[in-house]
């Protein structure tokens, strides 16, 4: 068995050093959420009024996630760290300020509960021993090790994994795998998602659909 988990925790140690996000006001930013940036779409329209996300659209569940790691990812698709045409054009015109207000209003709302699963018990199988166990002889650590208890997150830097559409982890897996996503400072997750099979994408996707996100 081929484990390695001082470098595991040496990365995932090195991901934490990031600086501490400073707070914003959840009230202006629901205000915000409802009516854009002056030039796009208003967050609603694609992630739902409470933050719920769309599993057809692979738009993701926001509502709930850690509110530092919301306002990175914002400031990622201003600054083309992670690339997606739809969110760029629609967050291009907000300041660092009105990110920070977006982040503190979606943070503050819960998560919806885990919509009900078509996926065999076979895949949700494969899925939680990648999720809950990894596969160390082939250098894949478990989503827990770094995801925390239940995968429902740590901090900014670890977000909640768990009830989130299969669809969009799926479609985050992939832009990892193909070198899309730039903002993870230690390309942990692209390491990891290079070595996944389409198979294994799929199980470990639905089965983190399938459980419960934190509550605030």
């Amino acid at each position: 068995m081929k484990r390695n988990p001082t470098l595991l925790a040496a990365l995932c140690s090195a991901a934490l050093s990031l600086p501490v996000l400073a707070a914003g006001n959840a009230e202006r930013g629901q205000q915000l959420s409802m009516q854009g940036d002056g030039s796009g779409a208003p967050c609603m329209a694609c992630h739902g009024m409470n933050g719920e996300g769309n599993a057809a659209g692979a738009f993701p569940v926001i509502a709930g996630q850690d509110e530092g790691y919301i306002f990175r990812s914002l400031q990622a698709y201003q600054n083309g760290t992670r690339v997606n045409p739809v969110m760029s054009m629609n967050v291009d015109n907000f300041k660092e300020q009105d990110l920070r207000d977006l982040a503190a209003h979606f943070a503050r709302l819960p998560a919806p509960a885990p919509a009900p699963t078509t996926a065999s018990a076979e895949q949700l199988a494969l899925g939680k021993r990648l999720a809950e166990m990894g596969q160390w002889d082939d250098y894949l650590p478990p989503c827990a090790s770094c995801h925390g208890p239940a995968n429902q997150g740590v901090d900014e830097n670890f977000p909640g994994i768990a009830g989130q559409h299969a669809s969009y982890t799926k479609q985050q897996l992939q832009a990892w795998q193909q070198g899309q996503r730039k903002s993870d400072p230690v390309q942990l997750m692209e390491n990891i998602a290079k070595r996944l099979s389409n198979e294994q994408i799929d199980a470990v996707a639905a089965y983190l659909a399938s459980q419960p996100a934190a509550q605030q």
